[in-house]
């Protein structure tokens, strides 16, 4: 009652300090997105997606709040601040991980989290409680992406030059100070800054990166697909090859960042917010296969995780190219033969982790059906039309399965019975004779297990 009594607050200061956290929360979300492709460190690549997707989700909100207050148009797409514009255009333009890390984590999340907190202290409890809400809920999910910037700074410490980093959190305190803070809620100190990197706008880098721990990323000799569709083979060896191929899914969020880059002033709110989530969804997937492998006792970084499928897509097609072979796959997971297949597989092994794993995956699948419905398919003038595109895209893509070998970029090795026997070590049971000698490789075929044939010698991938 002490603070419903008072008046200082307004409608119209609640819609600006939120647009401001919007357009904040909006870049970074962008800049999240654009940057994980070319990350080579897996932790990064992975944080990044789930990151960039938490903001998204905090934009929702927002929009959906100021929605609630004003009548359109809302003016959520205009810049509410020069200054803000140049720290964001500053933070997009960071020339390395370090210098990213550090701008993100360490000045403009921790920035956020003070505006939410400013929020919450000076918004009417009564009058804007949804407002005071979503301050409450921002600032509890970001807190704990701040602790893991805080963690992922010190980690590149040794890295870094401790100069340079010194100097650059300096300019962008500055960029701050003359914004007045995130939120304006105090007055503006100085003048804008003048241009640093952003000077030089950050070229998007759309071929796939991947740290030391990948290696022989080129490597096609193993087709995983062959060996699960194969009847022959046992639920227990089969769940070896579905850790496997949820890990190889980090190739899923390197291609729908460049989509959703590419796609940036083409599309609505909406659509770069759901393929945020399915974004997240495959990066989680590829964390589901490392922690399998982790609780068989198997050292993930000893296999080649191939990389060639989300490379050549993304260097060989556009983004409507790669959101149609996106949707193409994905509908192909919803027969009985798809994730429901796997998940049948995973129950019968007797490997709970894998049955658990293949549950959620299926779910999430569902889901990301759906999204290629609303977002996909209304561009063509039926179902049948867009999965003909799709089909087609994948179908123009080559593999350069022996290109990349004449180049010494790999040997395609059979990494299959060097995993498997030592699974079986764990198991404490033999290998199987006919599962040992498995040998299928992708030289001519794709991952749904469809021949492909062309006059060069290359097959698509």
């Amino acid at each position: 009652m002490e603070r419903a009594v008072h008046s200082e607050w307004s409608l119209e200061e609640s819609v600006n300090r939120l647009k401001r956290l919007h357009y904040v929360l909006r870049r970074l979300h962008e800049t999240l997105t654009a940057r994980l492709t070319a990350e080579p460190i897996y932790e990064l690549k992975t944080a990044y997606s789930y990151h960039a997707y938490l903001c998204a989700e905090q934009v929702t909100l927002i929009r959906n709040r100021v929605g609630e207050m004003r009548e359109p148009p809302l003016g959520l797409d205009k810049v509410p601040d020069v200054a803000l514009q140049r720290l964001m255009d500053e933070v997009e333009a960071s020339p390395d991980t370090a210098h990213l890390i550090v701008a993100v984590y360490q000045q403009v999340l921790p920035a956020v989290l003070q505006a939410c907190e400013r929020i919450q202290r000076d918004a009417h409890p009564l009058a804007d409680a949804p407002t005071v809400r979503i301050a409450k809920l921002m600032h509890f999910e970001l807190s704990e992406v701040v602790e893991f910037g805080a963690t992922a700074t010190r980690c590149l410490e040794h890295e870094t030059d401790s100069e340079a980093i010194a100097a650059w959190e300096a300019y962008l305190i500055r960029c701050l100070n003359a914004a007045g803070q995130l939120d304006a809620a105090v007055a503006g100190e100085g003048v804008v800054p003048d241009p640093w990197y952003s000077a030089k706008p950050y070229p998007y880098d759309k071929e796939p990166k991947r740290d030391e721990r990948f290696k022989d990323p080129f490597n096609a000799g193993v087709n995983p697909e062959a060996f699960l569709y194969d009847s022959g083979f046992s639920p227990r060896d089969k769940t070896l090859m579905m850790y496997y191929k949820r890990l190889r899914e980090i190739d899923v969020p390197e291609m729908m960042a460049s989509i959703l880059v590419e796609l940036r002033d083409e599309e609505p709110w909406e659509f770069h917010m759901e393929m945020s989530r399915q974004l997240w969804d495959e990066a989680r997937h590829a964390m589901m296969g490392e922690v399998g492998f982790v609780a068989q006792g198997i050292d993930w970084r000893e296999i080649p995780i191939n990389f060639t499928w989300s490379r050549n897509l993304n260097l060989q097609l556009d983004a409507r190219g790669r959101h149609g072979v996106l949707f193409y796959i994905e509908q192909g997971l919803m027969p009985k033969t798809g994730k429901r297949y796997e998940w049948e597989v995973a129950k019968e092994s007797g490997d709970p982790l894998s049955e658990l794993f293949q549950d959620f995956d299926w779910a999430d699948e569902v889901l990301h059906a759906q999204i290629g419905r609303r977002w996909y398919v209304p561009r063509y003038q039926s179902l049948g039309e867009a999965l003909k595109f799709g089909d087609q895209c994948w179908s123009q893509v080559l593999s350069h399965w022996n290109a990349y070998r004449e180049q010494g970029l790999t040997e395609h090795r059979n990494w299959w019975p060097e995993l498997y026997r030592k699974a079986c070590e764990k198991w404490g049971k033999e290998p199987d004779a006919q599962a040992l000698a498995f040998a299928e490789t992708y030289e001519d075929s794709r991952a749904d297990l469809e021949k492909i044939q062309t006059s060069n010698g290359e097959s698509a991938s």
